[in-house]
């Protein structure tokens, strides 16, 4: 485990800061992305993006990180754009969706040296439609998937998530679906937790309503879910270690 101490001694570090740190009118700013999703526009309203989305967004890197630390001493929260913030300008290289700039915010904290999509996070993303709260990586790189299944080959391995699932699924959370429709190669369908083989990813997930972003009770709505969602977190950041990094890559040690 990350830490030894129980959750209920973890959280008792939890502050509990009252605090807005998005206003209403930044969701009113996404939706207007939507209608107005062009540089041009963008660049005459710049100054509204860093008032109501950016700025508020480092702050609650800063705040909520802090509060993170109950949890994980080690959680990296980087109050900058490819740190815990995600650029606003989209990747349009290999999408039919030419559109350039997101409508939907997205924040993560992580553990660890690799890359923070491909690591134990702490993850949401919220839009006018949408508010979404994580942990688990939503789509395992071609490493991370060899070494996630070599990880649950192991029974006692398997078995932990497994028990971690239905957990999370007793408190509402909920998991993607399998991907996959045919074992992989060299995997058994014999084994006792099988099932697990066909994801693609492995991550936990719940939906607020979006206007939740906007409460000063954010911190304690957040810190009360991601407390839940910590046996998943802790699990990934297992399966991280015994993944051998061979530079800026993964690759499973097979010794």
């Amino acid at each position: 485990m990350i830490v030894s101490l129980s959750l209920k001694t973890k959280q008792l570090f939890f502050r509990g800061v009252i605090i807005q740190f998005f206003k209403p009118e930044a969701l009113e700013f996404l939706n207007q992305i939507k209608k107005n999703n062009n540089k041009e526009w963008f660049s005459k309203n710049r100054h509204r993006y860093e008032e109501l989305i950016l700025e508020p967004s480092k702050r609650f890197v800063r705040e909520f990180g802090e509060e993170l630390l109950a949890l994980d001493p080690h959680i990296n929260a980087i109050d900058k754009v490819n740190g815990s913030l995600f650029r606003i300008y989209r990747d349009v290289r290999l999408s039919k969706d030419k559109t350039p700039l997101k409508s939907r915010i997205g924040i993560i904290f992580w553990r660890g040296s690799n890359k923070r999509l491909q690591s134990a996070s702490f993850y949401l993303h919220f839009s006018p439609e949408e508010f979404l709260v994580a942990s688990g990586i939503r789509g395992f790189s071609k490493d991370m998937l060899l070494g996630y299944r070599e990880y649950i080959k192991d029974e006692k391995n398997a078995r932990s998530l497994n028990n971690i699932m239905q957990d999370l699924l007793s408190k509402g959370f909920l998991f993607p679906d399998p991907k996959y429709k045919r074992y992989p190669r060299g995997f058994s369908s014999s084994d006792k937790y099988s099932n697990l083989y066909l994801y693609a990813n492995m991550y936990a997930y719940k939906r607020l309503n979006p206007k939740e972003i906007c409460s000063k009770r954010l911190n304690q709505i957040l810190f009360e879910i991601y407390s839940d969602l910590l046996p998943m977190y802790e699990w990934i950041y297992e399966l991280s270690m015994n993944v051998v990094i061979d530079g800026n890559q993964k690759s499973l040690s097979l010794s």
